[in-house]
């Protein structure tokens, strides 16, 4: 049973197709499940997507700056609290413990994979509004949650990847989906109302697929760093 994130987001979900399912379900995620991806790809992986959260981080905050309420501002703030001091902690714990250092993490040399995926994101905010940011900022936000879910529910915890696969499972990192979720529900209904009868409803799909394509090249990334 999928999770409910909100109404758009199972929209956009099922519009991406294929994509989805190529993300959510990529080989590198299914060795984080079953324990046999190479440990040297998963410290690649962490490394570049400390990198991603930097830029991550900062596409939040300009969200913060196209928001039209104080719900969505709370919302926006809050998500990029969680990802500076929560979800980046776990990247910092992780390669402390296999010696990588926090400033080496941060002045990591940023893969073509992450750089296309993070300026993508940014220029989504740049030249769009607030649901264009949504939904190039969703696939990574509700694509983890889902993911988590899924290996926990697999039992998969008891793998070498297992705190990584409990962050984003755990009710913290759900509650950030669900938040989420219901706040780009009533964004939408704000500055379009009906999506499904919105002329941007395509446009909108496509930057969500687009961004859930580009989550696939960094799973890539990730393995091909082994």
């Amino acid at each position: 049973m999928q999770p409910d994130y909100g109404k758009t987001f199972a929209t956009w979900r099922t519009g991406a197709g294929q994509v989805w399912d190529n993300y959510t379900c990529h080989a590198f995620v299914e060795g984080l499940r079953d324990g046999s991806l190479p440990r040297s790809a998963f410290l690649h992986y962490l490394a570049q997507d400390y990198v991603f959260l930097v830029h991550f981080s900062r596409a939040w905050s300009l969200a913060v700056v196209k928001s039209e309420t104080m719900d969505e501002m709370k919302v926006c703030a809050g998500t990029v609290d969680a990802l500076v001091n929560h979800e980046m902690a776990l990247h910092v714990k992780i390669c402390a413990q296999a010696g990588i250092s926090e400033d080496a993490l941060f002045s990591a040399t940023e893969a073509t994979q992450n750089l296309a995926y993070t300026r993508y994101v940014m220029d989504a905010g740049l030249q769009g509004d607030f649901l264009d940011m949504m939904a190039a900022l969703a696939p990574c936000v509700m694509g983890y949650g889902e993911i988590g879910r899924r290996l926990a529910a697999s039992k998969a915890v008891d793998t070498p990847y297992g705190d990584w696969i409990a962050t984003y499972a755990g009710d913290e990192y759900q509650d950030v989906c669900t938040t989420v979720g219901k706040m780009i529900d009533a964004a939408v209904a704000r500055r379009v109302g009906d999506l499904t009868q919105s002329p941007r409803a395509h446009l909108l799909q496509d930057r969500f697929t687009k961004a859930t394509d580009l989550e696939v090249g960094f799973w890539q990334m990730g393995l091909d760093g082994a």
